[in-house]
């Protein structure tokens, strides 16, 4: 099993982004794919999830809409798209699969997901 996130850098306030997160070895189309992240001193905090049966979104309410999930079951990848980037998006950004839609929506932390990638690093300055 693995989850490759990958696109993350450092841009300046204003910037955008779009994440991704390349999965294998497991049944990506039944997945709910999460991300999340983790700033510097701060716990892990659910960022947005999409539902596998139908790509029902969710999304943290402190984005204020500047974030889209996406996905594409034939290449097995998520995306997380990031605009109007602010220094408080600094973080390290996971991607996580679990069958379960709920745990994905209501884990504010992720505990439970099945599965987790290793981060890509997202550095917004100001």
């Amino acid at each position: 099993v693995q989850l490759q996130a990958s696109g993350g850098g450092l841009l300046q306030t204003g910037g955008s982004l779009r994440l991704s997160c390349a999965a294998s070895g497991f049944n990506f189309r039944e997945s709910s794919i999460g991300w999340f992240r983790q700033a510097p001193g701060k716990e892990r905090e659910r960022v947005a999830c999409i539902r596998a049966s139908d790509n029902t979104t969710s999304y943290a309410d402190s984005l204020e809409g500047r974030f889209t999930i996406s996905r594409d079951n034939f290449k097995s990848t998520a995306y997380l798209q990031m605009n109007s980037l602010k220094p408080e998006d600094t973080a390290v950004y996971y991607c996580a699969a679990d069958t379960l839609w709920r745990l994905c929506r209501t884990s504010t932390k992720g505990h439970g997901m099945d599965y987790w990638g290793q981060g890509t690093q997202v550095t917004v300055s100001s």
